[in-house]
Protein backbone atom coordinates (compact mmCIF):
# COMPACT_ATOMS: atom_id res chain seq x y z
CA UNK A 1 0.00 0.00 0.00
CA UNK A 2 1.40 3.36 -1.40
CA UNK A 3 0.97 6.50 1.03
CA UNK A 4 -2.60 7.82 0.72
CA UNK A 5 -3.27 11.68 1.37
CA UNK A 6 -5.20 12.42 4.34
CA UNK A 7 -6.58 16.00 5.88
CA UNK A 8 -5.69 16.48 10.13
CA UNK A 9 -9.04 16.16 10.95
CA UNK A 10 -9.58 13.06 8.90
CA UNK A 11 -6.46 11.59 10.31
CA UNK A 12 -7.96 12.80 14.27
CA UNK A 13 -11.20 10.80 12.69
CA UNK A 14 -9.26 7.47 12.22
CA UNK A 15 -7.29 7.69 15.38
CA UNK A 16 -10.41 8.25 17.53
CA UNK A 17 -12.07 5.39 16.02
CA UNK A 18 -8.85 3.29 16.62
CA UNK A 19 -8.82 4.41 19.72
CA UNK A 20 -12.48 3.39 20.77
CA UNK A 21 -12.76 0.13 18.98
CA UNK A 22 -9.36 -0.78 20.80
CA UNK A 23 -10.56 0.16 24.43
CA UNK A 24 -14.37 0.03 24.59
CA UNK A 25 -15.46 -2.24 21.93
CA UNK A 26 -12.59 -5.02 22.75
CA UNK A 27 -13.45 -5.08 25.87
CA UNK A 28 -17.09 -5.14 25.48
CA UNK A 29 -17.53 -8.20 23.30
CA UNK A 30 -14.50 -9.86 25.37
CA UNK A 31 -17.46 -9.71 27.60
CA UNK A 32 -20.15 -10.61 25.75
CA UNK A 33 -18.07 -13.82 24.92
CA UNK A 34 -17.70 -14.53 28.44
CA UNK A 35 -21.37 -14.33 29.06
CA UNK A 36 -22.61 -15.88 26.43
CA UNK A 37 -19.93 -18.82 27.29
CA UNK A 38 -21.82 -19.23 30.53
CA UNK A 39 -25.01 -20.08 28.88
CA UNK A 40 -23.87 -23.53 28.26
CA UNK A 41 -23.63 -25.44 24.70
CA UNK A 42 -21.77 -23.52 22.57
CA UNK A 43 -22.70 -24.77 19.43
CA UNK A 44 -26.69 -23.53 19.74
CA UNK A 45 -25.83 -20.63 21.45
CA UNK A 46 -27.13 -17.47 19.33
CA UNK A 47 -25.23 -15.21 21.31
CA UNK A 48 -21.99 -16.50 21.29
CA UNK A 49 -21.87 -16.61 17.55
CA UNK A 50 -23.28 -13.46 17.53
CA UNK A 51 -20.76 -11.82 19.80
CA UNK A 52 -17.82 -13.44 18.04
CA UNK A 53 -18.74 -12.40 14.55
CA UNK A 54 -18.70 -8.62 16.04
CA UNK A 55 -15.17 -9.59 17.97
CA UNK A 56 -14.32 -11.11 14.04
CA UNK A 57 -15.54 -7.67 12.37
CA UNK A 58 -14.37 -5.18 15.05
CA UNK A 59 -10.50 -6.64 15.06
CA UNK A 60 -11.08 -6.97 11.38
CA UNK A 61 -11.59 -2.92 11.13
CA UNK A 62 -8.87 -2.28 13.67
CA UNK A 63 -6.10 -4.03 11.23
CA UNK A 64 -7.44 -1.90 8.59
CA UNK A 65 -7.32 1.38 10.94
CA UNK A 66 -3.81 0.51 11.68
CA UNK A 67 -2.92 -0.07 7.68
CA UNK A 68 -4.54 3.16 6.84
CA UNK A 69 -3.20 5.07 9.73
CA UNK A 70 0.53 3.69 9.05
CA UNK A 71 0.10 4.32 5.57
CA UNK A 72 -1.28 8.48 5.57
CA UNK A 73 0.41 11.01 4.53
CA UNK A 74 -0.95 14.07 6.33
CA UNK A 75 -1.71 17.32 4.53
CA UNK A 76 -2.77 20.61 6.06
CA UNK A 77 -5.08 22.64 3.44
CA UNK A 78 -5.41 25.34 5.89
CA UNK A 79 -1.51 25.72 4.77
CA UNK A 80 -2.37 25.53 1.26
CA UNK A 81 -3.29 28.59 -1.08
CA UNK A 82 -3.33 29.27 -4.32
CA UNK A 83 -6.35 29.33 -6.97
CA UNK A 84 -5.97 25.78 -8.99
CA UNK A 85 -7.69 22.95 -7.43
CA UNK A 86 -6.07 20.87 -5.35
CA UNK A 87 -5.85 17.99 -2.66
CA UNK A 88 -8.34 19.89 0.16
CA UNK A 89 -9.69 22.67 -2.06
CA UNK A 90 -13.44 23.52 -1.08
CA UNK A 91 -14.32 23.97 -4.80
CA UNK A 92 -17.24 25.79 -5.08
CA UNK A 93 -19.09 24.30 -8.35
CA UNK A 94 -22.26 24.96 -10.62
CA UNK A 95 -24.23 22.08 -12.74
CA UNK A 96 -24.24 23.76 -16.10
CA UNK A 97 -27.32 21.99 -17.04
CA UNK A 98 -29.30 22.29 -13.74
CA UNK A 99 -28.30 25.16 -12.32
CA UNK A 100 -27.52 23.78 -9.07
CA UNK A 101 -24.63 25.18 -7.37
CA UNK A 102 -22.70 22.74 -4.40
CA UNK A 103 -19.49 22.73 -2.28
CA UNK A 104 -17.16 20.15 -2.64
CA UNK A 105 -14.31 19.89 -0.18
CA UNK A 106 -11.58 17.40 -2.06
CA UNK A 107 -10.78 14.78 0.86
CA UNK A 108 -9.02 11.26 1.18
CA UNK A 109 -10.43 8.35 0.53
CA UNK A 110 -11.29 6.84 4.20
CA UNK A 111 -13.07 10.54 5.22
CA UNK A 112 -15.19 10.75 2.45
CA UNK A 113 -18.76 12.12 3.45
CA UNK A 114 -20.64 13.01 0.31
CA UNK A 115 -23.38 14.39 2.68
CA UNK A 116 -21.46 16.85 4.40
CA UNK A 117 -19.80 17.52 0.67
CA UNK A 118 -16.19 15.96 1.18
CA UNK A 119 -15.50 13.84 -1.39
CA UNK A 120 -12.66 11.53 -2.32
CA UNK A 121 -9.60 12.56 -4.03
CA UNK A 122 -10.23 9.17 -6.08
CA UNK A 123 -13.58 10.26 -7.11
CA UNK A 124 -14.22 11.24 -11.08
CA UNK A 125 -15.70 14.79 -10.09
CA UNK A 126 -12.21 15.31 -8.08
CA UNK A 127 -10.48 13.71 -10.93
CA UNK A 128 -12.14 16.38 -13.37
CA UNK A 129 -11.47 19.16 -11.22
CA UNK A 130 -8.15 19.09 -10.46
CA UNK A 131 -6.07 21.62 -11.89
CA UNK A 132 -9.11 23.82 -12.88
CA UNK A 133 -9.19 27.21 -11.83
CA UNK A 134 -12.14 29.70 -11.42
CA UNK A 135 -14.43 29.46 -14.18
CA UNK A 136 -13.07 26.71 -15.93
CA UNK A 137 -15.26 24.27 -17.55
CA UNK A 138 -15.44 20.43 -16.64
CA UNK A 139 -17.10 17.30 -18.47
CA UNK A 140 -17.50 14.03 -15.79
CA UNK A 141 -19.08 11.02 -16.74
CA UNK A 142 -21.24 9.90 -13.24
CA UNK A 143 -23.53 7.49 -12.67
CA UNK A 144 -26.22 9.91 -13.47
CA UNK A 145 -24.73 10.32 -17.01
CA UNK A 146 -22.01 13.23 -18.27
CA UNK A 147 -22.35 15.87 -16.08
CA UNK A 148 -20.41 19.84 -17.04
CA UNK A 149 -19.58 21.58 -14.03
CA UNK A 150 -18.13 25.48 -13.84
CA UNK A 151 -15.98 25.75 -11.12
CA UNK A 152 -16.99 29.21 -9.72
CA UNK A 153 -14.45 29.64 -6.79
CA UNK A 154 -11.70 27.70 -5.29
CA UNK A 155 -10.73 28.61 -1.61
CA UNK A 156 -8.43 26.63 1.11
CA UNK A 157 -9.96 26.69 4.75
Amino acid sequence: MDKFPITKEGYAALEKELHTLKTIRRPEITEAIAVAREHGDLKENAEYHAAREQQSFNEGRIQELESVIGHAQIIDPSAMSGDTVKFGARVTVVDEDTDVEETLTIVGEYETDTSAGKISITAPVSRALIGKRAGDSVEVRTPKGLRTYEVLAVKYK
